[in-house]
């Protein structure tokens, strides 16, 4: 489990596993038009929770793939605001990937950078030569750019569509260790 401490301005969210009892909550949160779109796998029916919980659980056995439910804090225990996931992940590997969603009564509020900052400390401190983390998404999605800028990924790229992506995306990447730009050299 992991936490994000409650800012001045932001609660505190508790990052854990998906797990069983998460099926309510997540086709709940997969009722919103906007995750759907932006999705390609939507979880609309008990069974499809049911495959999306088992395959999250086989991911994290595997060691290859970590998805976080976010669960912000509250009076009636946590409330799940968002998914945070580590993917491709390699023994030795020098990078990965992350991905999100936020819930739609989360948007806005600063939840998903601030859960995405923990899922990327916790792969860096985790995973011994991992370098670089990289996120993606399409283009007209201008929200996940700054998710990842308020979250300290810096945009990288424009990638052409392939499918499963209709449109053209942006890469956005975090390293573990800041990248220092070299001195200039004399004479320059």
């Amino acid at each position: 489990m992991l936490h994000a401490p409650a800012t001045p301005t932001l609660p505190e969210l508790l990052l854990r596993p998906w797990c069983d009892a998460d099926a309510d909550a997540l086709i709940a949160a997969y009722r919103d038009p906007v995750l759907r779109r932006w999705t390609r796998a939507p979880v609309t029916t008990t069974a499809e929770a049911r495959r999306f919980l088992a395959a999250a659980r086989r991911d994290w056995h595997d060691g290859r793939r970590f998805s976080f439910a976010v669960l912000e804090s509250g009076p009636a225990g946590g409330t799940l605001v968002a998914q945070v996931i580590l993917k491709n992940v390699t023994a030795g590997g020098e990078d990965a990937e992350v991905g999100y969603w936020t819930a739609a009564p989360a948007r806005g509020r600063g939840i998903a950078p601030h859960a995405l900052t923990a899922v990327t400390d916790w792969a860096f401190a985790r995973f011994a030569g991992l370098r670089r983390l990289d996120l993606m998404h399409q283009i007209d999605n201008p929200a996940s750019c700054r998710v990842a800028e308020k979250a300290g990924y810096l945009f990288q790229e424009v990638l052409a569509a392939r499918p499963p992506f209709p449109r053209d995306g942006h890469r956005h990447a975090r390293w573990a260790h800041p990248v220092r730009e070299c001195p200039p050299r004399a004479g320059r």
